[in-house]
């Protein structure tokens, strides 16, 4: 641009202040929440295929007999036909260890080797450092947090390890890590020391492919020496089967915040071209041809909203750095971050989308006859909206609010953006707070048994996950009689209700395999899952299953199947659907009263009004102690990660989407109020207080406030109900009516006042600026 033409840019950016900042910030916001959204959406699409290419991922993860083929001819096995990269043996074991506070968790595998970095599953260290001498371990991340942290030690086999750091594995071939001999030594009779290798292929890409790779590995080898294999596909799907619900959400987050920048950016430029009609009728009168006009006023877009893209790009970075890690720990992949090409495609879309606002209102000052911008400019057209004030006039409403009312009809198409800066606001509050609701109400249905306050044990002392660890040297006790634990509880004081609860292997007709039954006594409504359809156990000859398996066996509710636990076979009727939260196990619900040799395996306690659960835990392990059970007050288990990060987001996202919309409301009135400036001084001369004039101002957004959160909450309320049953789909199951009827009228009449608070809130300042104008300067103001 030539040296006027800059001064002339230079002039516009530096004299419209407010509409040059609200460019910045508007643009700002969207871009951050794009570069949020758009970050997140990369690693939730897929998160398992990108953190698995990352670490070179093993496609097999196969455990031999080490006395049936030795290093050396296992070695051999990586130059197979077919094999791109290999990477073993590692010698490995089954863990069975004790922490420092007595709790025994699950059996870990073991994997013996001297560093992270290998050519297949080259592993993420997340924490510390990795385990460098005999007495060291280093745990999956997925044990870091609550349960584990570098320092805390572990007990096995007499020897005490000490974990040293955690680490990722996307192929999830090892549950821990230590040096090579340390694993030899940890060797037991139950827990012997096998050879594990890792595998990359050339292809790999389906079940049918890992099959023959498979093949392949069983024939290099001597008979029985291959023990057994591991597909990444089953981590696979799995992994992908937690991330895919999240794709909606974000999709439907960045579709407002993309409609929101292209309204509040179109809005902001053609108000300043609306308002702007003498200046350009000047520019031309001095010798500015219409191509020049057009490029000023382009430019002047741009330059602010250049300044806003950078800084929502940083910002958006910054957001979701803290996003990232979160999900890292939900999706239990190695290291995310910002990907490069969300960089640089979110900067360069937005400022293509200001270009193209600006460009329309623009050609429109290009094509702009001399006299005629001059002269609108100068004495601008009267009359629009007369009947509106007319019929405010009626109203029994002070004068100041009626003019205030009326005055958005003199300007429909601006009123037009502002109201559907206001409504798109909205949307966003709607759906956020259903959204939330719905999320933390999947959290707390997903696991029926955490609601209990006390929880009894009929197999001796607890520890995580239930299982029993004896004192060293001390015998196994045997499990406690359910009978009489059922007595003692129901003598203790307090005791409000309780029921029993058992999990044992079952086969059913038409499954292959085994499913896992949890198998109740007494009343367990109150355990009961959350239903998709039909009820919850009611009594002896019922069962309620997830929709796979009616989608797997093909039966509906009300059919029967044929269920066998242990020795005992019963054919049960499908009574409901349940919620379905087992991941990939096949879990089904009946009543113990149909398997009598199968006997409670705890007991779940609600304690009365008035009774803490600890107190009633104590005394309760007193007198079913020696009877070889434990009782112990269950603590509020912790939100699911991926609730709390897609709960993060959601009010993140919403409140940038929030502060657009106020933006939008507040560029339009600053323009509104200033082309009011000389009628604004003619009412403070005839008497108009400042507080009149603030009223007149906020009144004039009142209504499109009102309209917009009328708008805004149907439409949130709809893309609710819209998107939780996609986000089910995606996850594979239905959703119960108690998460998707979150929302009660009290609540949507509260969020109908969201679009009046935004309105209000982003006229606040110009109402105020308005207020302290002086009469004389308004009259002066053209």
């Amino acid at each position: 641009m030539t040296g006027p033409l800059v001064r002339v840019v230079r002039s516009g950016v530096s004299r419209r202040r407010v509409q040059t900042v609200v460019i910045a910030i508007a643009t700002m916001m969207a871009v951050a929440a794009a570069v949020v959204a758009g970050s997140l959406m990369v690693v939730s699409n897929a998160p398992f295929d990108h953190a698995f290419a990352e670490q070179n991922g093993a496609h097999i993860t196969a455990e031999f007999d080490p006395a049936k083929a030795g290093a050396e001819q296992l070695g051999a096995t990586g130059r197979l036909d077919g094999v791109t990269a290999s990477a073993g043996p590692y010698p490995t074991t089954i863990l069975r260890a004790t922490d420092s506070a007595g709790r025994q968790p699950p059996a870990m595998t073991l994997v013996g080797r001297t560093g992270p970095r290998a050519a297949v599953d080259d592993l993420d260290l997340t924490a510390g450092r990795w385990a460098r001498k005999p007495g060291e371990i280093v745990l999956s991340s997925g044990y870091q947090g609550p349960a584990f942290k570098v320092g805390d030690t572990l007990t096995a086999s007499g020897t005490t390890l000490t974990v040293v750091g955690f680490a990722t594995s996307a192929s999830r071939t090892a549950d821990g890590w230590a040096t090579p001999a340390q694993v030899k030594a940890l060797a037991a009779k139950d827990a012997p020391v096998n050879s594990q290798m890792l595998y990359r292929f050339d292809s790999a890409g389906s079940k049918d492919e890992i099959a023959a790779d498979r093949k392949k590995l069983l024939a290099a080898v001597p008979s029985g020496a291959l023990l057994g294999t591991q597909s990444y596909l089953d981590t696979k799907r799995a992994a992908d089967q937690g991330a895919a619900p999240t794709i909606p959400f974000l999709v439907a987050f960045g579709v407002l915040g993309i409609v929101m920048s292209v309204i509040i950016v179109g809005s902001v430029i053609s108000g300043a071209v609306g308002t702007g009609l003498r200046r350009i009728g000047i520019l031309k009168a001095i010798g500015f041809t219409p191509r020049e006009v057009v490029r000023a006023y382009v430019a002047q877009a741009l330059v602010p909203a250049s300044v806003g893209i950078a800084l929502g790009a940083v910002l958006g970075n910054l957001l979701a750095v803290p996003l990232l890690d979160d999900t890292e720990q939900a999706y239990g992949t190695a290291s995310l971050s910002v990907a490069w090409w969300v960089d640089v495609v979110v900067p360069a879309g937005a400022l293509i989308v200001v270009g193209l606002a600006a460009l329309v209102p623009a050609l429109r000052a290009g094509r702009l006859r001399t006299v005629e911008a001059i002269a609108v400019g100068r004495a601008p057209r009267t009359g629009r909206g007369q009947w509106a004030h007319r019929a405010a006039g009626r109203l029994p409403l002070p004068r100041a609010v009626t003019y205030g009312l009326a005055s958005p009809f003199a300007h429909p198409v601006r009123t037009l953006a502002m109201l559907l800066a206001v409504a798109f606001g909205t949307i966003a509050a709607t759906f956020a707070v259903g959204l939330t609701s719905s999320l933390n109400e999947v959290s707390a249905v997903q696991d029926p048994e955490d609601r209990a306050a006390v929880t009894v044990f009929t197999g001796g002392a607890t520890v995580a996950g239930g299982e029993h660890v004896p004192a060293p040297g001390t015998p196994e006790p045997q499990p406690a009689d359910p009978a009489k634990v059922s007595a003692a509880i129901e003598a203790q004081p307090g005791t409000d209700s309780y029921y029993g609860l058992g999990q044992q292997d079952a086969t059913v007709a038409g499954i292959s395999g085994t499913v896992r039954a949890t198998l109740y006594q007494g009343d367990s409504t109150r355990g009961g899952y959350a239903m998709i359809s039909g009820h919850w156990l009611t009594g002896a000859g019922q069962v309620v299953v997830p929709g796979r398996f009616l989608d797997t066996t093909g039966t509906e509710v009300g059919d029967t199947v044929r269920v066998t636990v242990g020795k005992k076979t019963a054919i049960l009727r499908i009574v409901g659907e349940a919620f379905d939260t087992s991941g990939d196990d096949l879990e089904i619900q009946a009543s113990l009263a149909d398997f009598p040799a199968t006997g409670p395996q705890l007991f779940l306690v609600d304690v009365k009004p008035g009774v803490t659960a600890a107190a009633y835990a104590e005394k309760l392990a007193a007198q079913v102690e020696p009877l070889g059970a434990d009782a112990r007050a269950n603590s509020p288990s912790e939100r699911d990660n991926l609730v709390l990060i897609l709960n993060t987001m959601a009010v993140l996202l919403t409140l940038m989407l929030v502060c657009v919309a106020g933006l939008g409301v507040l560029n339009s009135v600053v323009l509104d109020t200033r082309e009011r400036v000389h009628d604004l001084g003619v009412c403070k001369a005839l008497g108009m207080s400042p507080r009149q004039t603030v009223s007149l101002v906020l009144a004039s957004v009142t209504g499109i406030g009102v309209l917009g959160g009328l708008v805004g909450v149907p439409a949130g309320y709809a893309l609710h109900g819209f998107v939780l049953p996609v986000m089910g789909h995606a996850a594979g199951t239905e959703l119960p009516r108690s998460v998707l009827d979150v929302y009660d009228t009290p609540q949507l009449l509260l969020l109908g006042l969201a679009g009046l608070v935004i309105a209000l809130l982003g006229a606040l300042v110009p109402a105020g600026w308005a207020a302290r104008t002086r009469t004389a300067t308004a009259l002066r103001t053209e």
